[in-house]
């Protein structure tokens, strides 16, 4: 297989991953920090799908992880649904502080596996962790959930980038892993689909499910 460098491109493969998760639990903020390393405290809730991009060295390979803002609000389900075809990661948000949020988690990952391939790795993602005095959300029972569902799990706060890196890192670290050890489709020919937005190798994942490593890592009391 040709390396990226033969033709001129900045990396060798391209990730597509989707934040999803209720409005309000940090997920622009999440992504504002990993792409950017900054935090908005007037954020505004996201209007339909955004998106930023951050390049990785995984295992000495240059990976480009293109990482779609999902609006959370109801009335913008129809967009996001669109938006999780041919993504090879997620991250399921929600707040450590409302227990609602983390309520609607079983609800986001039925309408992920719903719409998404299969094959999607995913990682739940407690976000807020700086707010631990007001914690409606026990860290062991969202790592049962994870467990029980074959999810990743860590805890992050956006605002003091806590498990920031290694959250976004870990899924991609994973999601590489995963290609590397199976087949995959290479399709470069999208015909002006949204999910690519370079000429490199944009994975499609086809194996059937492999088990996947659970973190324990949080920061948070």
């Amino acid at each position: 297989m040709s390396t990226a460098d033969e033709y001129g491109y900045d990396y060798e493969f391209l990730f597509k991953m989707v934040l999803i998760g209720d409005s309000s639990v940090g997920k622009t903020n999440l992504l504002s920090r990993f792409a950017k390393n900054s935090f908005d405290p007037d954020s505004k809730a996201t209007i339909g799908v955004e998106f930023a991009t951050r390049t990785l060295d995984i295992d000495g390979k240059k990976i480009k992880t293109q990482i779609w803002d999902t609006a959370g609000q109801e009335r913008y389900r129809a967009i996001t649904a669109a938006y999780y075809r041919g993504a090879a990661g997620a991250l399921l948000v929600y707040d450590i502080t409302n227990s609602d949020s983390y309520e609607n988690v079983s609800k986001w990952l039925k309408e992920m596996k719903e719409n998404a391939d299969s094959n999607m790795i995913i990682a739940l993602v407690g976000n807020k962790s700086d707010l631990c005095h007001l914690r409606a959300v026990p860290t062991e029972e969202a790592q049962n959930f994870a467990t029980e569902h074959n999810l990743l799990f860590t805890e992050t706060s956006a605002l003091n980038a806590d498990n920031v890196e290694f959250t976004f890192t870990q899924l991609v670290q994973n999601i590489y892993e995963m290609v590397s050890k199976t087949k995959f489709d290479i399709n470069d020919e999208n015909g002006g689909n949204p999910n690519e937005i370079g000429k490199g190798k944009t994975i499609q994942l086809t194996p059937a499910p492999k088990d996947r490593k659970v973190s324990k890592n949080s920061n948070c009391c």
